[in-house]
Formats: C-alpha cells, structure tokens, sequence
C-alpha cells in the first residue's frame, strides 16, 4: 500500500497527494457577471438539446420499425431493442459528457446537477440556470425530433417516460431513486480529486464509466418506466407530446430523481469521504 504523502518543493510534507477544491458558495453574485458562467448554461442547453433529439428519434425509430400494424412479419427484432435504446442514451451522454465536461461539468441532467450542489460542487445560482436551461434544452430538442418525424411522433408515443403495464407506482418510484442513484454515486467517484490522484496512471475517462451507468441503468429500468433518471428528459418529451399518458404520473420522474441524488450525495461526501467526521474531528480540535 502506498501512502498519501507528497514531498513539496521546499522540503514540506504534505499529508496528501490530491487536492481537494473548496466547497461553492451557496450564492455566488459575482458568476453573473462573468462570461465563462453563460458559456456554460449555453453548453447545457445545447448538450440536453441534442441528447434529447438523439434519443427520442432512437425510440420513435425503434417502436416505428417493430410496429405489427405494418405487417404480419414484423417483430421486436426488426428495431434496435431495449440494448439499442440503452446504448442510445448511454452513448449520447459519454459523447455529451466528454464536449462540454471542461466548459460547465458535463451535468446534462437537473438531478446531477442537484446532486452536485448538495456536494457543494456548484453553487444555487449556477444549479438554478442548468436547471432551467436544461429543461429548456429538453424542450427543444424533443420539438426537433417531432419536427423531422411529424409522422410518427404523436403515433408512437413521442418517447414519453409512464408507468408500464403491470408494474406499480411504487415500483416505478423505486426504479427511478435506484436508478438515479447508480448514475449520481458514478458521478461523483469519477469525479473525486482523490481517486483522480491515486488512479493517475490509468487513463479512464470520466465520461466513460458516466456513460455506462446510463447504459446499465437504462437495461434494467426501460421496461418499468421507460427510464427517466433525468427530469429534464421526462419533463421535455412531456411538454412536446402533452398526452394524459404523460401527464399521468409525471410527479415519479421529478421526486425519483431528487430523492436518488440527494441519496447518492450524502452516501459519498458523508460516509465515503467521511466528511462528517471530518467535521466533527475539526470542531473538537477548535475547542
């Protein structure tokens, strides 16, 4: 085992080989006068606008190609597939992640985006606007999927997140904190200045293994709730289509999420990096 122990220039040792960022001010007013902050609103807007196209054409293609209205020999294998969809959803965020991860984080998601502002990674301000400009993006990106599959949108459901047949609100409910929570745990891990320091000389992406967890989450949730795990996502395929069906019980994939990330949270920064303890350690050394 090799220990956290860095030898400094000057000859001080430090008890760390990684360096920890401060946490984010809760409201940080001097954001809105910077130019780099918009930059990254805008990339959250554009990144969820595209993920957003990709994968609602992905599932509108899918249902449109294993539709048994257009014949007696069409079946499920003519279509891409709960792994096609998957890995849709999966590719779409490692791409998305990987372009925009240096300009605004890569969040694409208000429920990593909430997750990460509990963590303190990113202050109310800036969590406020991706939210917004997420949903924003969701919006328009599911308009632009309708607007070059006019045809077969509103016919093969518009890719809208709903409970599935045989399957509980409770359930669906439970999928989506899991669900959420995998996605979120990822986040921070490969996000966390100490593994980064300690796993240097392994060359892994972070939006590798954050597009994976999506990819899995997705094969396992598609056939209970179609998968949401992202507001944004739900709440863009929601307003476009403005079915019943999608309206239903909407409330899962805004409280799913919310609770998965702020599981998701707690389980790094408090158990994992410790951080109550820590905290805990420091008020008794003041006194």
């Amino acid at each position: 085992m090799t220990k956290d122990v860095e030898v400094q220039e000057q000859g001080d040792f430090s008890a760390k080989d990684y360096h920890e960022p401060p946490p984010a001010p809760l409201i940080d007013p001097e954001e809105l006068g910077k130019w780099a902050f918009y930059r990254a609103v805008i990339a959250e807007f554009v990144a969820t606008l595209l993920f957003l196209y990709v994968t609602i054409l992905t599932i509108i293609g899918h249902n449109s190609s294993t539709d048994s209205k257009k014949g007696p020999g069409v079946t499920d294998c003519d279509g891409v597939g709960i792994l096609g969809i998957a890995w849709a959803f999966g590719g779409m965020i490692f791409i998305l992640v990987y372009c925009t991860a240096g300009i605004s984080g890569g969040h694409i998601n208000p429920a990593v985006t909430f997750g990460l502002f509990l963590g303190r990674k990113v202050s109310l301000i800036r969590a406020v606007l991706y939210m917004v400009a997420q949903c924003a993006g969701a919006i328009c990106g599911t308009g632009l999927a309708k607007a070059f599959q006019k045809a077969y949108y509103d016919r093969y459901g518009g890719g809208v997140n709903f409970v599935q047949p045989g399957y509980s609100k409770g359930t669906a409910l439970g999928a989506e904190i899991i669900g959420t929570f995998v996605l979120v745990y990822t986040v921070f891990s490969a996000t966390d200045p100490k593994r980064n320091a300690r796993d240097s000389h392994v060359p892994v992406l972070a939006p590798l293994p954050i597009g994976f967890a999506v990819f899995m989450v997705h094969l396992a949730t598609i056939p209970v709730t179609g998968t949401g795990i992202n507001p944004a996502r739900s709440f863009g395929a929601a307003v476009i289509y403005n079915g019943s069906k999608a309206w239903d019980d909407h409330w899962i994939f805004w409280v799913g999420p919310a609770i998965g990330a702020l599981a998701a949270a707690i389980y790094h920064q408090y158990i994992l990096r410790a951080a109550a303890i820590k905290a805990l350690g420091s008020f008794r050394s003041n006194n």
